[in-house]
Parts: C-alpha cells; sequence; structure tokens
C-alpha cells in the first residue's frame, strides 16, 4: 500500500490531499484565499503570497492527522490548462511546495494542470477507475472557465467548446458581490436562489457548443433595477447556467453518442443547476462539492497512476 500527496494552488484555494492507492481519498483540506469585501479576486501577486504563506501551516496540520513519512509520490498543479501558453503566477507557490517535498522524501513529483485534477476528481467521484479508462464529455464551469471538454483517460484534453466571453462563475460572482456577498460568492448565491419558490424560464445564448454568458450579467442587473426579489434574480442566474450546459450537452451528445457527460467545478456544485440540467439529461452526472470545487484529490489521484502506483 501506498499514498501519494496532491498540492493545489488556484486563484481561489489553496488545497491539499492524500490519495491511497487502493483507491481511497484519505484526507483532504482547503483554505480558500482571502478576498476584500467588495472585491471580484485578487491580483496574481497578492494570490501567490498568500498561498506561500498558508502551505506551511497546511502540511504542518496534515502532518497531525496523516503520516507524511508513507507518501510514495507528490503531484502538484502547475498551470491552470494543458495547453501551451497557460500560465499563472499562483501555481508557483504549489510548484516551489512540491519540489521540496519530493526531494526531501526522494520521491517522484509528478506535474499536472488544475484543469486536470478538476477532471480527474470528478470522473474519479462519478465512476472509479472505470471512467479512467475510456472518453468522457466533462464539463468544467467555474470562476475562470466554462469549457466543455472531450477527455480521454485525463492525459489527453480536447477542448470542444466554451464562453465567447463572461465565464460562468464570473456572472455567478458579480451577481453575489453586488448582492453584499464575499468572494468566491457562488455558495451563498445558491443558497439565496433556493429560496425562491417562483417558476421561472431561464434564458441562454448558444451556438452549437459555443455559449455567450455575458447578458446575463445585464440581465440579472435589470432584474434587480426592476424590483426583481435577491432570491429570483439568484435563481434566474444558475438557471440560465443550467440551461446553457443542457444546450451545449444535448450538441456534444449529437457529435459524440453515447459517451457520458460529467460535470465539475465550483459553478456545478450548485443543486439548483444540478436539479435543471438533471431533469431534462437524466444521464449527465454532478458529484458533491467537494470533489467539484476548487481541491488537490484529482491532483493527488494523477500522481498515483502517472507514479505506477494506481491502475496500472
Amino acid at each position: 500500500m501506498s499514498y501519494t500527496l496532491g498540492i493545489d494552488t488556484s486563484n481561489y484555494a489553496t488545497s491539499l490531499a492524500v490519495f491511497d492507492t487502493a483507491g481511497e481519498v484519505v484526507c483532504a483540506k482547503k483554505r480558500f484565499l482571502p478576498v476584500k469585501e467588495g472585491q471580484l479576486g485578487l491580483r496574481q501577486s497578492d494570490a501567490l503570497f498568500h498561498h506561500t504563506a498558508a502551505l506551511p501551516g497546511m502540511l504542518a496540520g496534515l502532518g497531525e492527522e496523516f503520516d507524511l513519512t508513507k507518501i510514495g509520490a507528490v503531484g502538484v498543479s502547475e498551470k491552470p490548462r494543458p495547453v501551451q501558453g497557460s500560465y499563472m503566477p499562483c501555481f508557483l507557490a504549489g510548484v516551489s511546495a512540491g519540489q521540496a517535498f519530493a526531494l526531501g522524501r526522494g520521491v517522484p513529483l509528478v506535474r499536472t494542470t488544475h484543469q486536470q485534477g478538476h477532471a480527474a476528481a470528478a470522473l474519479f467521484a462519478a465512476g472509479g477507475e472505470a471512467l479512467f479508462r475510456q472518453k468522457v464529455l466533462l464539463f468544467h464551469i467555474s470562476g475562470g472557465t466554462t469549457d466543455l471538454l472531450l477527455c480521454d483517460q485525463v492525459r489527453r484534453v480536447e477542448l470542444l467548446g466554451t464562453s465567447s466571453d463572461l465565464y460562468a462563475g464570473q456572472a455567478v460572482d458579480r451577481l453575489g458581490v453586488r448582492l453584499g456577498f464575499g468572494f468566491p460568492a457562488g455558495a451563498e448565491v445558491s443558497r439565496l436562489a433556493a429560496e425562491c419558490a417562483e417558476e421561472i424560464k431561464p434564458r441562454s445564448s448558444v451556438r452549437e457548443m459555443t455559449c455567450s454568458l455575458s447578458g446575463l450579467e445585464n440581465q440579472c442587473a435589470a432584474l434587480l433595477d426592476a424590483g426583481r426579489s435577491p432570491a429570483y434574480v439568484c435563481k434566474y442566474c444558475l438557471l440560465c447556467v443550467a440551461d446553457t450546459v443542457v444546450r451545449m450537452t444535448r450538441a456534444a451528445l449529437a457529435r459524440y453518442p453515447g459517451l457520458p457527460v460529467v460535470c465539475a467545478g465550483g459553478v456545478m456544485s450548485s443543486e439548483i443547476i444540478r436539479d435543471w440540467v438533471q431533469r431534462l439529461l437524466p444521464a449527465v452526472q454532478f458529484v458533491p462539492a467537494q470533489y467539484a470545487s476548487d481541491n488537490a484529490i484529482g491532483v493527488s489521484i494523477l500522481a498515483a497512476r502517472e507514479a505506477g502506483l494506481w491502475l496500472k
């Protein structure tokens, strides 16, 4: 039996996870980056600082729960996506910590990406080993992505569709911050939306597998200005994202019939979105928030596989 450590330092959270190569997540820790009230995120220099400051204490805390001398490989997300030119300075904090740990313990260091980590965590939660052995349609919808991906064993990730302008998470966060919630605001927007019992017909702008979401921000602002309740507008916003997912999924399945469809990313933690999508497309798989939102679980799983400790 062996264990792997995953490290992810995204622009939202510092995350650690330990994976048991027998096929179980042993523990996972996450700390959101501090964002000042009213702001929509952090400068990269600030994010890098907060990750660097948080990692030593978080690793020490992890060591109190798990014997880190048992780690057989370390995985770290080194950039946002597996494409040329993808780069964000905040990931340097995780890479530095991962390199130091791996060198100090004399174990392999596996470099992957934030998006592949999301994919691996979602596939693991949705179907375990089976989904790692086939092609899967995967939605990665968060503050920085509205991507529909064709994942082949998570090693090859092809972008099939995305937003031509605003990302879904940006629309949700901007609405939440306007309503006085802290950033990121997805959980509060979803909580408030659940208080609305009115039937709502969402509007979405989708062409094949490409969507446009810039209009959604303006629609939400107009509804608030017209006197609609915050709960109504939050529900409307989330249902528009859900309708976008439905229409993009139908277009993808027309081209790739029969493939499993799995949803990942913090926005896809919303029960409002899940219920709407699964009512129209019951086969689409959503996973618990622990596996959908930013985390290091998928990174630890990919470390196990690429180091030859899992799925040999």
